[in-house]
């Protein structure tokens, strides 16, 4: 049913709404409270009725009632902030008790059983004349009480206590009460606690025939302006263009330096930041390219790093319009918004933290596309931000972000720097986005031929300029970027990608072993037209100078004054394992550490001596073992007793332990069982402990016992939690439901319904 109502738009949720607060009623009762008399109302509420019905959700009976599915009924606590039905409040009303209501409004009664009294007294009842006609005999004091009733909050309803409060003496308001009690207007429990409620009949009579149930058939009214299919697929493709680039250099930066995860989960500010600038785009696009390609299996999580798949190796070969496919795809399955930067307390939120699914994030999306998809042929929005309000009239159910300016701004921004929103129209890419196939899939030729129509195929040549530059247009084949980001350095990406050349980026080719011969070639076949003679002196004069001077790793060196003894210790064949290596007459350098190579060399007669940092001759001493004392000294305090001779202090001896007596208390002592543990395969005392003990791993058996029997018994509990932030908060929780791995519940400390990972549980503890 959950999934049936994030579907509806706003005319079904408010017809769904209505008929759940009436009950079964004919469609004139209905287009009478939703105010559906003209022409234009009365064909939305048609169409949302027929909508309804095709889902299966509303149908009419024989009679020409309108029923709706149980579920559907239940979604509401209040429907149009309305209580219970009279029927459904006098359900456990005694007949003796109707009989009585009855004759206080002057009804006879029909019979003698429950069921016709109750019927006589539901009649009267609907009937809103009558009600009004009794209301209109009330005593000032019921009326006044009944008008406070019906605008308070239908949630808390007020007592005749609560009305002395306000104004009213007990004597009157308990007597205002009664009367209306005696007549069915308020109705309390059989038992008689709780406060009276207000049958949804009555609170109607009291609202007065002027008012009548939120209904927007048509969706709102958005500022439009003309645009050419051209003009929409230009920019949609531009759009995308730049996205496909920016995600193949993210993508790249990833590779090479994967992204680190932090401890709480996910990738941080921090990581973020380097992998955007190296990339040069910002970090909204780092966060989306992220998430998408994750979602497609591109990136994988590897211990405390966030590493490319063997999926990301065939995808960076791909064209970039079969490389736009995977990620658009992706993005439209998201579970998630993946731009979002904060969360609903205003606290920073990493990139893929592995957040709870969210129906309502995909639910915005799919608004989106539905609202632009209805605007007119060749029309645009004038201002995009204006599709926040059909987003909301198509998915009333989706959620905004804490981060929006403006409705569903997050959204919108996402679907534009992919290209599915363009000059405010819903581009071609958007379009197959929308249309979906067999098992709410996307249209997936329809997008592969939108993609390789707008998507320009990738470039395998570049433009040197004497600037010492290198300018690709479109997207870089793999081979050409990966050749281009060895010599040079990345200053733009998007439609057009920048690469400048330098003596440090010149030098880190020739240090991995390129000659500079083979650079300019390689260079020259992907050149337009020939290298600039600037670029080709850059690259000689930099290799002229490469490895004039070479750095070697020495564990140590040997030197001495006399070249013969060097060169003997050199050749000796019992000294071949040292790794010896002549680097000048009086200089050998050693592949083994210094202390090895000096105890081999003294083994065959030698006699060298050590040398220190400075060059002077070290003195080796020998070092006196001491081991790590089990227990800290005896303070000296005031307390400590002390020699009367020398004042020292008196240790005691060690007192003396009988280890056979010792030994037997053991053995005496009764073993405690083992905790079951989630992997060792001890039972559990109930399921609900076995799925909290598979999941919060961070507990303890205690902790998992007490939170399942919660769980189970419905109290509340109070939770350690660690964010997604990193942060850690205690929070009393109540309205416990465990959906594995999330536990869904009332937050006390945010006053809402929130979603708590398992895993990020660390403690709990009892309110």
């Amino acid at each position: 049913m959950v999934p049936a109502l994030a579907r509806l738009a706003l005319p079904q949720l408010q017809v769904a709404e209505a008929l759940a607060a009436l009950g079964p009623v004919p469609r004139a009762a209905l287009a009478d409270l939703l105010d559906a008399t003209g022409a234009e109302s009365a064909r939305g509420l048609d169409a949302a009725l027929g909508s309804l019905s095709d889902r299966a959700l509303v149908w009419p009976d024989g009679e020409g009632l309108l029923h709706m599915a149980a579920p559907l009924r239940q979604a509401w606590k209040r429907p149009l902030g309305l209580d219970a039905p009279l029927a459904v409040l006098l359900a456990d009303t005694a007949s003796e008790e109707l009989r009585r209501m009855l004759m206080a409004l002057g009804v006879p009664s029909p019979g003698t059983t429950k069921k016709q009294r109750l019927t006589a007294l539901l009649t009267h009842h609907s009937d809103a004349e009558r009600v009004a006609a009794v209301l209109a005999s009330a005593p000032a004091t019921t009326r006044k009480l009944l008008q406070q009733q019906v605008r308070h909050r239908p949630e808390q309803p007020r007592s005749a206590s609560e009305f002395v409060i306000l104004g009213g003496s007990g004597t009157d308001a308990a007597a205002g009460e009664r009367w209306a009690l005696d007549r069915g207007l308020l109705v309390r429990s059989r038992y008689g606690y709780g406060p009276a409620r207000m049958p949804a009949e009555v609170a109607l009579v009291l609202r007065g025939p002027d008012w009548h149930a939120p209904f927007a058939p048509a969706p709102p009214t958005v500022r439009t302006v003309s645009v050419t299919s051209a003009e929409v697929d230009r920019e949609a493709a531009a759009s995308a263009t730049a996205f496909a680039a920016h995600a193949a250099s993210v993508l790249a930066v990833c590779s090479e330096s994967p992204p680190a995860v932090l401890k709480s989960g996910g990738v941080g500010a921090r990581e973020l930041s380097r992998i955007g600038k190296a990339a040069r785009c910002e970090d909204l696009v780092v966060r989306l390219v992220l998430e998408t390609a994750y979602a497609a299996g591109l990136l994988a999580r590897d211990g405390n790093q966030v590493v490319a798949t063997s999926g990301y190796d065939a995808w960076a070969e791909r064209e970039p319009a079969e490389r736009l496919i995977v990620l658009l795809t992706a993005w439209r399955r998201l579970p998630l918004t993946p731009s979002q930067t904060r969360d609903a307390d205003g606290k920073a939120l990493p990139a893929l933290a592995g957040t709870p699914p969210c129906r309502a994030c995909v639910q915005a999306r799919e608004g989106l596309l539905t609202g632009a998809a209805g605007l007119p042929a060749g029309q645009g929005a004038k201002n995009p931000v204006e599709l926040g309000a059909l987003v909301g009239w198509h998915r009333p159910l989706a959620d905004e972000l804490a981060q929006d300016t403006t409705p569903f701004a997050t959204a919108i921004h996402e679907a534009e720097l992919l290209g599915v929103i363009a000059r405010g129209a819903l581009s071609p890419f958007g379009a197959a986005l929308r249309t979906e196939g067999i098992g709410g899939d996307v249209d997936a030729e329809a997008l592969a031929a939108a993609c390789a129509r707008l998507l320009p195929t990738a470039t395998r040549a570049a433009r040197f300029g004497a600037d010492l530059t290198a300018v690709v247009t479109g997207t870089p084949t793999a081979p050409l970027a990966a050749l281009l980001d060895t010599v040079a350095d990345r200053e733009a990406g998007g439609t057009a990608s920048v690469w400048r050349f330098g003596p440090g980026t010149v030098r880190r080719a020739l240090d991995a072993g390129r000659t500079a011969d083979a650079i300019e070639a390689d260079l020259a076949a992907v050149a337009v037209g020939a290298l600039p003679q600037p670029l080709s002196y850059l690259i000689h004069d930099t290799a002229r100078r490469h490895g004039r001077m070479r750095v070697t790793a020495a564990p140590c060196v040997i030197h001495g004054e006399d070249p013969a003894l060097l060169a003997e210790v050199a050749a000796h064949r019992k000294f071949a394992a040292l790794g010896l290596r002549l680097l000048a007459p009086t200089v050998l350098v050693s592949r083994t550490p210094l202390d090895k190579t000096i105890a081999t060399l003294r083994a065959e007669g030698y006699a060298p001596v050590a040398e220190s940092a400075d060059g002077t001759v070290r003195v080796d001493t020998a070092r006196r073992r001491r081991a790590v004392a089990p227990v800290p000294p005896p303070r000296e305090s005031g307390g400590t007793a002390r020699h009367r001779t020398t004042g020292a202090p008196v240790v005691p001896a060690p007192a003396t332990v009988d280890v056979g007596a010792l030994a037997a208390r053991l053995r005496a002592a009764p073993t405690n069982p083992p905790e079951p543990d989630p992997g060792s395969g001890v039972p559990f005392g109930t399921d609900t402990e076995e799925i909290v003990a598979g999941y919060a791993r961070s507990l303890s058996l205690t902790d998992v016992r007490q939170l399942a029997h919660c769980i189970d018994e419905g109290r509340a509990v109070t939770i350690e939690y660690l964010a997604a932030s990193g942060s850690r908060t205690v929070r009393t929780l109540s309205e416990l439901d465990l959906d594995p791995p999330y536990l869904h519940a009332w937050c006390h400390l945010r006053d809402d319904e929130r979603i708590f990972a398992l895993s990020r549980i660390h403690g709990v503890m009892p309110v």
